[in-house]
């Protein structure tokens, strides 16, 4: 909450309602070191001979990679850091799981169009390697109204833009409501780019949450 003092008020306040978040950790050294051995040879035979994507185009996997036992260690990360949003967000007594978890590699010049994760609850993303000039990920205002009319502003701040833009490195670890719209610039690196998504859900949605609340 933002104290303001004006001449012809005793005090005025400027509340923020309905906030989004995108919750960002930073992997222990030693724990990401592991996750990047395991993840990356797997990868490497995963994908074989198939040499690097062109520029311009990247290379996803098959989503069922949390079930796969080199990812054990970032598949533990994920829950860890999922249960500390959920202990955020005051949701108690509901476990969730991985839905979904996929490979991302893009050399340069890949990039990712504006999308969303239906059907979750949350989403996220773990950077392998995040080098420079492909270490951002872009974040899209999810109220479509916002736009109608759009005055010039002097600055651009968290509360006027309709886009906000995350700096991110190796090991760091990304979660957001799975509505949130996002994309990815076309990378600028000589280096590939390396990430890990993921989705989340609660597995007894339809026993526990989906009655109705009127």
């Amino acid at each position: 909450m933002v104290k303001t003092q004006a001449a012809n008020f005793e005090s005025s306040d400027m509340l923020r309602v309905f906030p989004t978040f995108v919750w960002k950790a930073q992997v222990a050294p030693g724990v990401r070191r592991r996750i990047e051995d395991d993840v990356l040879a797997k990868l490497d035979g995963m994908r074989g001979d198939t040499g690097e994507p062109a520029p311009g185009h990247g290379w996803q996997s098959e989503k069922d990679l949390h079930h796969v036992d080199e990812f054990r260690g970032l598949v533990a990360c994920i829950h860890d850091a999922a249960e500390r949003v959920l202990e955020f967000l005051k949701i108690g007594d509901s476990a969730i799981e991985i839905t979904g978890l996929w490979a991302n590699i893009n050399p340069k010049g890949a990039a990712h169009a504006v999308h969303s994760h239906p059907n979750n609850f949350l989403s996220g993303v773990y950077y392998v390697r995040a080098p420079e000039d492909a270490n951002t990920v872009n974040f899209h205002d999810p109220r479509p109204q916002t736009g109608i009319i759009r005055p010039p502003v002097t600055e651009l701040t968290a509360e006027n833009t309709d886009q906000v833009v995350v700096e991110v490195s190796d090991g760091t670890l990304l979660l957001f409501p799975s509505w949130l719209p996002h994309s990815v610039d076309a990378s600028a690196s000589d280096e590939t780019r390396i990430s890990v998504s993921f989705n989340l859900m609660f597995p007894a949605y339809t026993e526990t949450m989906s009655k109705p609340l009127w």
